[in-house]
C-alpha cells in the first residue's frame, strides 16, 4: 500500500486499487465483505499510512524509498460549498471552473459529485442563467452580463456532460414538469458556443432515454424546431448523429411524427442522405425517415421533395441491411398510403421496381420481402386502371 483509505465498511485498501474496482471497473460492494458500498467517500488511513512510511525510512538499504504523504482528495464538503457558492453570481463564474477541474480529474470525482447533488444544483443555476437572459446577440457581439451569463452556462453544461450521469439522476433533471427540457432546448436555440449546443443536445438524449412514455408525448414543437435547426447548422459530426438518435428516441410516441414533419425534418434529412458519405449516418437518416413517413405529414414532405424517392431508392443495398429494409419499409408507407398514379409512376421512373425485384431474390428479412411484393402488386395494377378501356 502507498495511500492507504479505509471504506465504509470498515476494510482498509490502497486508494489507488480501491477506487479501480469501484469507479473504473463499476463494482458497487466492498471486495472483502461483499457489503454494498453505500457512502462512496474514501476515509484515509493516517496511522497505517505512516507506518508504512515509517518502514520505508528504516528500509533505506534494501532499495526502498519513502513515501510521499499523499494530497488529499475532494472532499463531499469542499463540493457542496463549491457548489453553494456557485448561486452566488460574484462567486459562480470561478466555481464553476473549480468544480469542471474536479469532475475531469477522475471517475471518483464524478461518483462524488452525483451522490452530493450536484446534477440538480446545476440544473437550477443553468434553468436561472436562462430565465434571466431574456435575450442574447448574435455571435461576436455579446458583452457585460450576457457575456458572464454565456460564460457560465458553458461551464455549467460542459460539467453535466463529465459527469456521464447515472439512469437515476437523468430521471431527476427531467422532474415532474420538464422544465429542464425546456432549459436545454433553449441553450440548443440561442447558446453562440457550438460545443454547448452539441452537449445541450446529448444531455437531452440521454435525459429522453430513460424518461417515461408520458413526458416524451409533452415534448412540444419547439423542441423539434430547434433539432432540426441543429441539423441544418452542421455544428459537429457529433451533434449530427446525436439529434438524429434522439428524433428516433422519441418520434415513435403520441403526436412526435407530426411535430416533427411540421417542424420541416423531413426536406432537412433528405438534403443530408443527399449529401451524406458516411455509411452509419445514412442508415440513421433512413430509420428517421421510416419513422417519419408512417404519419401522413411525413410522406406529405417526402413527396414534395424532388430528391426524396430517388435518394430512398438509391440507398436500398448501398449502405447496410438495416438501411435497405428502412429504405423498403418507406417506400411501403408512401405507396401504400400516398401512391396515387402520378407517385406510382415516379417510383417506376426511378427504377424502383428493378430494386423490388432484387430484393425478392436476395436474402432479408419477410417483412421486407412482403413489402416490396406488395408494391410490386401496386404496380402490376397500375397499367389496368390507367388503360382507355
Amino acid at each position: 500500500m502507498k495511500d492507504p483509505v479505509t471504506l465504509s465498511t470498515g476494510i482498509t485498501y490502497d486508494r489507488d486499487c480501491i477506487e479501480k474496482w469501484l469507479f473504473s471497473q463499476k463494482n458497487d460492494v466492498c471486495p472483502v465483505t461483499k457489503q454494498v458500498v453505500v457512502d462512496i467517500e474514501l476515509t484515509p488511513n493516517h496511522t497505517l499510512r505512516r507506518l508504512i512510511q515509517s518502514w520505508c525510512t528504516l528500509n533505506p538499504s534494501s532499495g526502498i524509498e519513502r513515501l510521499p504523504t499523499p494530497r488529499l482528495p475532494i472532499s463531499k464538503i469542499e463540493i457542496i460549498k463549491l457548489l453553494k457558492d456557485s448561486k452566488s453570481p460574484h462567486l459562480q463564474l470561478n466555481c464553476l471552473k473549480k468544480l469542471k477541474a474536479i469532475v475531469i480529474e477522475n471517475e471518483k470525482n464524478k461518483k462524488l459529485m452525483e451522490s452530493v447533488g450536484a446534477p440538480d444544483y446545476l440544473a437550477w443555476i443553468l434553468t436561472n442563467m436562462e430565465n434571466n437572459m431574456t435575450s442574447l446577440p448574435p455571435a461576436g457581439e455579446v458583452s457585460g452580463v450576457d457575456e458572464f451569463v454565456s460564460t457560465g452556462a458553458d461551464e455549467v453544461l460542459s460539467i453535466l456532460h463529465h459527469l456521464h450521469l447515472s439512469p437515476m439522476s437523468l430521471k431527476s433533471l427531467f422532474g415532474k414538469t420538464g422544465e429542464f427540457v425546456e432549459t436545454l432546448t433553449r441553450v440548443m436555440e440561442r447558446a453562440t458556443s457550438y460545443e454547448s449546443r452539441t452537449y445541450a443536445v446529448m444531455l437531452l438524449k440521454a435525459m429522453l432515454e430513460v424518461a417515461e412514455p408520458m413526458q416524451v408525448t409533452l415534448l412540444n414543437p419547439r423542441f423539434f424546431m430547434v433539432l432540426v435547426q441543429i441539423l441544418m447548422d452542421e455544428i459537429s459530426r457529433k451533434a449530427t448523429k446525436t439529434t438524429l438518435k434522439l428524433l428516433i428516441t422519441v418520434c415513435p410516441w403520441g403526436r412526435n411524427r407530426i411535430k416533427a414533419a411540421e417542424a420541416g425534418a423531413v426536406p432537412v434529412l433528405i438534403d443530408i442522405l443527399l449529401d451524406c458519405k458516411e455509411k452509419r449516418v445514412s442508415e440513421i437518416v433512413i430509420v428517421v425517415l421510416d419513422q417519419l413517413c408512417q404519419c401522413a405529414e411525413g410522406r406529405s414532405e417526402l413527396l414534395k421533395h424532388a430528391g426524396g424517392l430517388a435518394v430512398v431508392s438509391k440507398k436500398i443495398f448501398r449502405v447496410s441491411s438495416v438501411a435497405s429494409e428502412r429504405a423498403v419499409s418507406i417506400l411501403h408507407s408512401v405507396a401504400k398510403f400516398s401512391g396515387n398514379r402520378s407517385v406510382l409512376r415516379e417510383m417506376l421512373q426511378l427504377g424502383v421496381v428493378g430494386k423490388l425485384c432484387l430484393v425478392l431474390q436476395v436474402d432479408c428479412g419477410r417483412k421486407t420481402k412482403e413489402s416490396a411484393s406488395e408494391i410490386l402488386k401496386m404496380h402490376s395494377r397500375e397499367p389496368h386502371r390507367s388503360s382507355p378501356n
